[in-house]
């Protein structure tokens, strides 16, 4: 599950509560008061230079003013043990938001961290959006709510927990606008940001297809930050405390969430992911203090959390941000997305750009890959207006299991997975990395974060990518002479011609161009 499926479900609920009618409006019931609710900031600068991560970054730190310490973390692995070991390491407070979190294996095991951070006497405060909470991971927030240093708040809740589409009957607007953000920041001197939601396919544990995902861990300046717009995020109008929206917790309850880690722990593929993660090298580095971090201006983009009630000005989005900080590229834009849905405006915007000169190179799902087909649909009606502006194409292709899956594709991590990463880099010197989809989704409705980061040696990698990796992994689009859609794959170094969209079937080809004929591109 992602912002696309929220995309999907949206959608769905929509027509579905069209059909339905409003008689079920009476029935609506109000959101709570936020009257009393607790107000908290993040750990004060003082203070977090006083713990044992801050104690270890400060001199780093102080010889970088201004600037942040960067590490990309495209594998999976390393991507869930460097949270485990925050939540281990935080002395102080753990600020974590997510659009997701799941209640498998790592989602549990990340949970019990947390719980066993606040046993220690950390403050952890945990902000969801509430789009894709289950019932199970409902009683779970309830309980470690129960601890005395842990606060759990949901964004935009649904008061209809059983039957959600109510919500989207009664209050559409405010239903249909997610927090897709996503931050996990230790005692105000290390933070997570990036693509990955909680859950086992975005940290390399599930069975079947993965995602192939980017997060940046960081230290130093862009930190506080994040920390000061997660305040923001903690203290807005969509916020609720967890206790005002579910029933309260049974006294033992936080002990079961604690059996259930134990429970997952025990079992065999739990212990060999587990051993994995120990092995990892990052680890190793991290403990050892060898971890070489690139030191870069990097400036922090999210949109204001009134943008989850729509009530946030133009000039308050992420979109307004990345432009008055990027600029116009000059020469190139190499754009990662799983879900890019340009729209007419965008690709008259992308159109101009590559009649200056700019080469564009953009990489995203197949329909053989996406997890949406939907959205799929939203970009496919694009494609050849693209490529008849000069503008290069690239789709993801599924690699079979086994061997070929730990083949790589750079910062990008999997080559056989998914594509879940957004990302892009503007004139080989700066580069996004954040939760961003190029949709309209993103663009209007959700909220988002990122970071721009000056650093030609990331953007060299993502031209790494697009140079070696991606061509030799990807479905390339065309457009024939006559104007038709084919598509390119190295296989074994021989270049195969596919005239239909490769890996799938006429059925859902024929359904993605009925579609992608729906006036409803600003819903995905």
């Amino acid at each position: 599950m992602n912002n696309g499926i929220s995309t999907c479900k949206g959608v769905a609920r929509y027509l579905l509560a069209f059909s339905l009618g409003t008689s079920l409006i009476a029935g609506c019931r109000p959101l709570p008061s936020l009257e009393g609710r607790s107000v908290s900031v993040a750990l004060s600068i003082s203070e977090a230079r006083r713990t044992r991560l801050g104690k270890a970054i400060s001199p780093s730190a102080e010889a970088h003013p201004g600037k942040s310490g960067i590490y990309p973390l495209p594998d999976p692995h390393d991507a869930f043990a460097v949270r485990a070991l925050l939540a281990n390491a935080a002395e102080r407070t753990l600020d974590i938001q997510y659009y997701i979190w799941h209640s498998d294996m790592t989602g549990i095991l990340l949970l019990e961290a947390l719980h066993a951070a606040a046993d220690r006497g950390v403050r952890v405060r945990l902000l969801l959006d509430d789009n894709n909470t289950a019932a199970e991971l409902d009683t779970a927030l309830a309980a470690l709510n129960s601890h005395p240093n842990i606060e759990v708040r949901l964004f935009n809740p649904f008061m209809f927990r059983k039957w959600r589409l109510l919500d989207y009957i009664t209050d559409f607007s405010r239903a249909n606008r997610r927090m897709h953000n996503k931050s996990f920041t230790a005692d105000n001197q290390v933070t997570i940001i990036g693509g990955r939601n909680v859950g086992d396919e975005y940290f390399g544990a599930a069975e079947g297809v993965l995602f192939a995902d980017l997060d940046v861990m960081a230290v130093g300046a862009v930190v506080k930050e994040v920390s000061n717009d997660f305040d923001r995020y903690w203290a807005s109008e969509s916020s609720y405390p967890v206790d005002c929206v579910l029933p309260p917790a049974k006294p033992d309850l936080i002990e079961q969430v604690a059996l259930a880690a134990s429970a997952v722990a025990d079992d065999p593929a739990a212990a060999a992911y587990m051993e994995a993660i120990r092995n990892s090298a990052l680890i190793y580095k991290l403990v050892q203090g060898h971890l070489e971090q690139e030191w870069v201006v990097t400036r922090m983009v999210s949109d204001n959390p009134a943008k989850g009630l729509g009530q946030a000005s133009k000039e308050e989005h992420l979109t307004h941000e990345l432009n008055e900080i990027i600029g116009e590229p000059e020469a190139e834009v190499e754009l990662v997305s799983p879900y890019f849905v340009p729209t007419a405006a965008g690709v008259d915007a992308f159109v101009a750009l590559a009649n200056r000169g700019v080469d564009i190179k953009v990489f995203t799902n197949s329909l053989e890959a996406t997890d949406v087909p939907i959205v799929h649909a939203g970009y496919a009606k694009w494609r050849k207006p693209l490529l008849k502006a000069g503008i290069t194409l690239y789709e993801t292709r599924l690699l079979s299991p086994g061997t070929e899956r730990d083949r790589r594709t750079g910062i990008l991590g999997s080559s056989g997975s998914s594509l879940h990463a957004k990302t892009f880099s503007v004139d080989h010197s700066s580069i996004f990395i954040g939760s961003f989809n190029f949709d309209p989704r993103s663009a209007r409705l959700n909220t988002e974060l990122g970071f721009i980061i000056d650093s030609p040696t990331l953007a060299k990698q993502i031209d790494a990518v697009f140079a070696n990796g991606i061509p030799e992994n990807a479905y390339e689009v065309r457009l024939s002479e006559k104007g038709d859609l084919y598509w390119f794959e190295n296989r074994d170094g021989q270049l195969v011609r596919h005239d239909t969209e490769p890996g799938t079937r006429f059925w859902q080809r024929a359904i993605v161009t009925v579609l992608s004929w729906l006036p409803i591109d600003w819903l995905l």
